[in-house]
C-alpha cells in the first residue's frame, strides 16, 4: 500500500521588464518634464511676490477682524449733526471694507495663477507681463498696453 504523496505545483512569479530606453526618449516624456521644469522656474521666478501678496491678505484679514470686533453698534445720539456724522463715517467704512474685499479677491486670484504658472501673461494678449509691473502692481493680469487701451476704451463710453 503505498502512500500518495502530495505533489504542490510551484508558479513563478514573473518579474516586471524592464522598458527599453527607447520608451525614455519619446516626446511625450520629455516635454512633460520640460513644462513641469519649466513651470518650476516661473513659479520660483514669481516667488517672492506671491510672499508679498500672501502678506498683504494677511494684513487685510486681520483689519478687518479688528474693525469687525471693534465696531460700534448704532447710538442714538441726541444731536442731529452728530448722528449724521456717524453715518458719513460708517459708510465711509463700508466703501473701504468693500475696496478692501475686492482687492483680496484680485490677491486670491493672483496667487492661484502664480500656482498654476498663468501668472505673469496678458489676459488679453497673452504676452509676457514685464517684472516691473507686475512687482509695482502684482495683482494685476493685463500688460501696460492692454491696460491703456482698456482705459481709453472706458473713457470714450463714458463720455461717449
Amino acid at each position: 500500500m503505498g502512500m500518495k504523496r502530495k505533489t504542490t505545483k510551484t508558479t513563478k512569479i514573473k518579474k516586471p521588464t524592464k522598458k527599453s530606453s527607447s520608451a525614455k526618449t519619446t516626446g511625450r516624456v520629455s516635454h512633460k518634464n520640460e513644462a513641469v521644469m519649466q513651470f518650476r522656474k516661473a513659479s520660483g521666478k514669481y516667488e517672492a511676490i506671491r510672499a508679498d501678496l500672501m502678506r498683504q491678505r494677511a494684513a487685510l484679514l486681520i483689519e478687518a477682524g479688528a474693525v469687525l470686533t471693534n465696531s460700534q453698534d448704532r447710538v442714538a445720539f441726541s444731536d442731529l449733526t452728530d448722528q449724521a456724522q456717524a453715518e458719513v463715517d460708517r459708510n465711509f467704512e463700508l466703501r473701504l471694507k468693500e475696496r478692501e474685499q475686492k482687492l483680496l479677491k484680485k490677491i486670491d486670484a493672483a496667487v492661484e495663477r502664480i500656482d498654476n504658472g498663468t501668472f505673469g501673461v496678458c489676459r488679453e494678449c497673452g504676452n509676457e507681463i514685464p517684472l516691473p509691473r507686475l512687482k509695482a502692481r502684482p495683482v494685476t493680469d493685463l500688460c501696460i498696453e492692454c491696460k491703456t487701451r482698456q482705459e481709453v476704451d472706458e473713457k470714450i463710453r463714458v463720455t461717449g
